[in-house]
């Protein structure tokens, strides 16, 4: 396959998994109290393919749009899909970011829309993330250590739970379970691309929390949605390091 045509392959899979985010956005964005939605804005229950998860972004029987700060979810996965093939190239590794970009698009959004990381989604993607990588690092031209992956994912897990310690009020639970993934994700490609992805997180959160005591938006104490931040960091940090890593 041919570098344009994989860039191609992988926007094409963003754009079909895309389709499917909005549905689960929209049962996923409820209060902590809810552990998801069973019935469209009007009433009707979901149903159809994996319990009613997998669908279009609107209600079958009544067309009833699902909408939950999802409006261009699907341009989202197709962005990020053929970026990271263009960054990774034909690596093994490539497969995982592809297999795990719609759930990373899917936890910022309801973390957008409700300032939660619902566990559903936030742990089977930490153990779908190890599992994946030590599937593919065997593979003739895969670029990472499956070691450091694992590690990178106990370190930054580590280090978010101490800073939940430490500060509670600030940060999530919620964000402690998707630093497992997500360091394991920055993990396999090493130390510095662990560092520098974490880093980019904070930077990216900050200055957006900055931006809004600027704008009179919010005030010291205000809650900010930080899980977009750290994936978004997450992905600098990827790109990085698939750009850095040995042909």
């Amino acid at each position: 396959m041919s570098y344009a045509s994989l860039i191609a392959a992988a926007a094409l899979w963003g754009a079909g998994t895309g389709l499917l985010v909005p549905r689960a956005a929209f049962r996923l964005a409820v209060e902590p109290e809810q552990a998801w939605r069973d019935a469209c804005p009007v009433g009707h229950r979901f149903t159809g393919p994996a319990a009613g998860w997998l669908g279009g972004p609107s209600c079958g029987p009544c067309g009833a749009q699902l909408r939950a700060v999802v409006v261009g979810a699907p341009g989202v996965t197709v962005l990020v899909c053929a970026v990271l093939a263009a960054a990774t190239g034909p690596r093994p590794e490539l497969a995982v970011w592809l297999l795990l970009t719609p759930f990373a698009v899917l936890l910022a959004l309801v973390d957008l829309r409700v300032h939660r990381l619902p566990d559903q989604v936030t742990l089977p993607l930490a153990g779908a993330a190890a599992a994946l990588l030590g599937a593919v690092s065997p593979l003739p031209g895969a670029a990472g250590s499956w070691l450091t992956a694992l590690l990178g994912g106990l370190a930054l897990g580590g280090g978010y739970f101490l800073l939940f310690l430490l500060h509670p009020d600030g940060l999530g639970f919620g964000d402690v379970k998707l630093a497992l993934s997500l360091g394991v994700v920055l993990g396999w490609y090493g130390w510095s691309v662990l560092f520098a992805g974490a880093f980019a997180g904070f930077l990216f959160g900050s200055v957006y929390g900055l931006g809004l005591l600027v704008a009179g938006r919010a005030r010291r104490g205000t809650a900010i949605p930080f899980g977009p931040f750290m994936i978004v960091g997450a992905l600098v940090g990827v790109l990085l390091g698939a750009l850095a890593a040995p042909s």
